[in-house]
């Protein structure tokens, strides 16, 4: 097994600090050595991507598109061995580690080539003038001009180190940015991945840097480095609010992609098989660790029972298991100690007086973090296992009787990053959607439109990515102003 090393200045560079075990959620052996760089290790990357910078930033559109699109060829390359790594670092299944995240990977690379090519300029209506003290009267032309931010430090959310670390990379390359990755600790091996098929498609050195560490010291010095413009992050609320904090003291242009807690609307007309469905991937995709599940239900009366019930069978058909064998669909959790926190909310949950209808327990499995999808009913909008994001294969169903509870209930929460609608009536469900104070709404459906803005209200986050959004988000503005 060969130690990772650290990527600075387009050159492996062996760790100060040495190296830590990184552990295969459903064997619990271990997968690789990953670097723990020091702080001073981390602001050199940072030094080197600002070197890198005033190349890169000036470097023609299309070049930047043939890196990005060279990178995404090599990534689908190299799939199968990428695959199998993705699956040992973060416990999804094969299907999963395959197609939702080194496959999405490739697609952000490919997606963001495009983007490179996009226009940066949009004209602003000419202004006239009037004599003053400024000048004599005239006409005013202007446009408005996206420029790159710069240095961005890029943290990466677990579940899923290929999609996410390529959906902050990706754009911010193709605006013109280089970047610092700083990977989570659980799985950083895919993201070193990554930076070797962008190294071999051209990037120049310094344009991307990777950092990791198994403390928090890395990341802190990921941020607070003098070097970086701008610190991307998705994580918990918690981490997000002292990124923030730091960021605030040099005023850091930041995108925050935070906790969220799901509210899915059931109304007396809807089609509950649909919903059922849509509501059981909590149980399965990442085995509830993605923020935008929707892990809270929200059943009208008439239809309540039919909900709990739906529910319970789709979490009873799952089988629990190892994420290398095709019949498994609900694979373990990232660690021991995330195990172990599901499960002090799934007591919780029977503590403040929920019904626990299905899962609960810990699977009969000789190894691995598993938790069984678990359903909580009879919920109460106070309890903390409705209010707080578990993160895990955790269900609850709250009861409402009327449109404007619903409402009243899905908002009453400190998220609000996807909400999620089910009516019959589509005009009652789009109403409901203009309604919800959440930065997305699944109406009938919990997929997502990969060119559609995403990000969250209240606590679940700043700023909007994706499609083009993710352009924005990674530049500046400039106005350019001249007499006509």
């Amino acid at each position: 097994m060969r130690p990772q090393k650290l990527f600075i200045g387009g050159v492996w560079v062996e760790p100060d600090l040495g190296h830590y075990e990184v552990v295969d959620p459903a064997t619990e052996e271990v997968v690789g050595l990953a670097p723990e760089a020091s702080r001073a290790q981390v602001h050199e990357a940072a030094a080197a991507a600002r070197e890198a910078f005033a190349v890169w930033s000036r470097t023609k559109p299309e070049e930047r598109a043939a890196v990005l699109d060279r990178a995404a060829d090599l990534v689908q390359r190299d799939a199968e061995a990428h695959t199998a790594l993705a699956r040992a670092e973060t416990g999804a299944t094969t299907a999963t580690a395959r197609g939702m995240q080194v496959a999405v990977g490739a697609a952000r690379f490919r997606r963001y080539a495009r983007g490179a090519l996009e226009p940066v300029e949009q004209a602003v209506p000419p202004q006239i003038n009037a004599a003053g003290p400024m000048g004599r009267a005239g006409v005013f032309g202007a446009v408005a001009v996206r420029r790159p931010v710069g240095v961005v430090t890029c943290i990466t959310s677990y579940n899923n180190p290929w999609a996410n670390a390529a959906g902050k990379v990706a754009p911010a390359l193709a605006a013109g940015n280089t970047v610092v990755v700083k990977p989570a600790p659980q799985d950083p091996l895919s993201v070193y991945r990554m930076a070797e098929a962008l190294e071999e498609a051209g990037a120049p050195p310094g344009t991307v840097n990777v950092v990791t560490g198994s403390a928090p010291a890395a990341g802190e010095a990921a941020v607070d480095s003098p070097d970086v413009d701008m610190v991307s992050f998705t994580g918990s609320t918690a981490v997000g609010q002292r990124i923030a904090e730091v960021c605030g003291r040099t005023m850091k242009r930041q995108l925050m992609e935070l906790g969220g807690k799901g509210a899915a609307l059931v109304y007396d007309d809807a089609d509950v098989e649909s919903a059922v469905r849509g509501i059981g991937t909590t149980f399965s995709f990442y085995s509830g660790q993605i923020c935008t599940a929707p892990t809270r239900v929200l059943a009208q009366r008439g239809v309540y029972e039919r909900v709990v019930a739906g529910l319970a069978a789709y979490a009873g058909r799952l089988r629990v298991g190892d994420p290398a064998d095709p019949a498994t669909v609900v694979g373990p959790l990232i660690s021991a100690a995330q195990r172990d926190r599901v499960e002090a909310y799934v007591e919780l949950g029977r503590e403040e007086g929920a019904r626990l209808v299905a899962g609960g327990e810990r699977p009969a499995l000789e190894r691995g973090f598993h938790v069984a999808p678990t359903l909580f009913a009879d919920c109460t909008n106070d309890m903390r296992v409705v209010r707080e994001e578990i993160f895990g294969p955790v269900v609850v169903v709250v009861p409402f009787d009327d449109e404007e509870e619903g409402v009243a209930l899905a908002n009453d929460s400190d998220y609000g990053l996807i909400d999620y609608v089910w009516s019959g009536d589509v005009a009652r469900a789009f109403r409901v959607a203009g309604e919800l104070r959440a930065g997305g709404v699944g109406v009938n459906t919990v997929g997502r439109n990969m060119e559609a803005p995403f990000g969250g209200f209240k606590r679940s986050g700043v700023g909007r990515d994706v499609g083009s959004y993710a352009l924005h988000a990674y530049s500046e503005l400039q106005a350019v102003v001249w007499p006509g």
